[in-house]
């Protein structure tokens, strides 16, 4: 596909949160997916800037892809870009292409933004419920479950 006239790129390693990668904070649940994530943005005015922020991927004036390889054009000898929050200006066209799992990303467990886990299993437990029946309660003589083994019922 191709987008023309566009006034600003986002190219990322794998694309940010779908449906709507505005409001994910920045964030991408993977980065091992192999594929680039581009957001491509065409206003006119400030009502449709709004309707970016309001609509996501449903304005008009926000295209969301992915590529394996996305190739920048421009006019202009060179064009200003950002690498890593880093300003630079390379020559035109730009070439971007991923390669998976070039690059091994470790993170910690307990980050800000990590996704709930769930609670650790304690198999003491399990087993405690599992094996150690409580005691029936008064007039429960006579029920399934009864006193357990090697107990007297009260």
């Amino acid at each position: 596909m191709r987008l023309e006239a566009q006034q600003a790129l986002l190219v990322s390693n794998n694309p940010y949160a779908a449906p709507e990668p505005m409001a994910a904070g920045g964030r991408r649940s993977r980065l091992d997916l192999g594929v680039l994530g581009l957001l491509g943005i065409r206003v006119n005015n400030a009502a449709q800037a709004a309707d970016i922020a309001l609509r996501g991927t449903k304005a008009a004036g926000l295209n969301v892809l992915t590529s394996h390889q996305i190739v920048v054009g421009s006019d202009a000898e060179r064009i200003p870009v950002a690498v890593d929050g880093e300003a630079l200006t390379m020559p035109s066209p730009v070439t971007c292409s991923i390669r998976p799992g070039a690059l091994r990303v470790l993170v910690p467990r307990h980050r800000p933004g990590a996704p709930a886990t769930d609670p650790p299993m304690h198999w003491r437990d399990v087993l405690t419920l599992a094996f150690n029946r409580p005691r029936p309660g008064p007039g429960a003589e006579g029920q399934a479950g009864g006193a357990r083994p090697g107990h007297e019922a009260p």
